[in-house]
This record gives C-alpha cells, sequence and structure tokens, in this order.
C-alpha cells in the first residue's frame, strides 16, 4: 500500500476516533471490501478468463449488496472513505504516463482519437438507455390504476 494511502487512512480514523465516531466500524469495513477484493484475485487466478481481479471484486460486491448478503451500512462508510481519496489513487498512474512519455509520443494520435470515439460512443450509448429506462418508467406509471382519493 502507498504511504500516502496509509496516511489517508490514518488521518481519517484518528479524524473519526476524535469526532466520537467508532473506528473499529470503519476498520471491519475497510476489512469485508479487501477481503472482497481478494475473492476477486482468487477467482482471476482460478478462472481462465480474461477480466482483471478488481471487476471480480465489483461484481462479488455488487452481488452481495442486490441479495443484501452485504448489507449496505457494512461497507458504506469505509466505501465512501476510498471515494473521497480517489483523486489521489491515481497519482501514481499519471507519474508512470510521465515517465513512459517517451515511449507513448509516437502513438499519442491513435490513443487520442481512440479516447475520443469510445467516449463519445459511451456518452450516446448511456443517454440512449437512460432515456429508455425513463420511457419505460413513464409508461409503467400512466398504465398504472390512481390510487382512489380518501374521502372526508
Amino acid at each position: 500500500m502507498r504511504q500516502s494511502v496509509k496516511s489517508a487512512i490514518l488521518v481519517h480514523v484518528l479524524k473519526n476516533k476524535i469526532n466520537g465516531g467508532n473506528t473499529v466500524k470503519f476498520i471491519r469495513q475497510f476489512l469485508i471490501i479487501i477481503l472482497i477484493s481478494f475473492a476477486g484475485e482468487l477467482l482471476h487466478a482460478i478462472l481462465p478468463l480474461p477480466v482483471p481481479a478488481s471487476i471480480y471484486g465489483l461484481l462479488i460486491l455488487l452481488a452481495g449488496l442486490q441479495t443484501k448478503v452485504i448489507p449496505l451500512k457494512a461497507v458504506d462508510e469505509a466505501g465512501g472513505f476510498l471515494i473521497e481519496i480517489m483523486p489521489m489513487l491515481f497519482i501514481p498512474a499519471g507519474v508512470g504516463l510521465m515517465v513512459s512519455w517517451g515511449d507513448l509520443k509516437p502513438v499519442l494520435v491513435p490513443i487520442m482519437v481512440t479516447i475520443v470515439v469510445t467516449t463519445v460512443l459511451v456518452m450516446g450509448v448511456s443517454g440512449r438507455t437512460a432515456q429508455f429506462v425513463l420511457k419505460k418508467e413513464e409508461k409503467k406509471g400512466a398504465a398504472a390504476p390512481a390510487a382512489p382519493a380518501a374521502e372526508e
């Protein structure tokens, strides 16, 4: 684990303790997320599919939350903390890109074209999907009979 992430966790735990929060609960939630990530790593090692271990972990967490096997309150605060520090987690990747600039320079134009095209494609598909879901919900709402008004 990077030193900056360790520092951020320590600051969060200390702030939580000072504010009267339950540090043990935070650590338990973080441990649940780590165990799910480990299960994703195991699936990645066992299954011969080209799927990253982090995706397996996210799918396990999603399935657990959807089926209520893992209640949201069991990972809520630790998940919120990880989202808060997410920008800091991209620093090593950015530094790696700067170090690899010499290798990336010749293929920069094709990479940028791919990024722009896929971004526009994802935005379009996401928008169409959202419109489809909204129209479907509107039809469902219009087809449902209105509840009778309470008489006074």
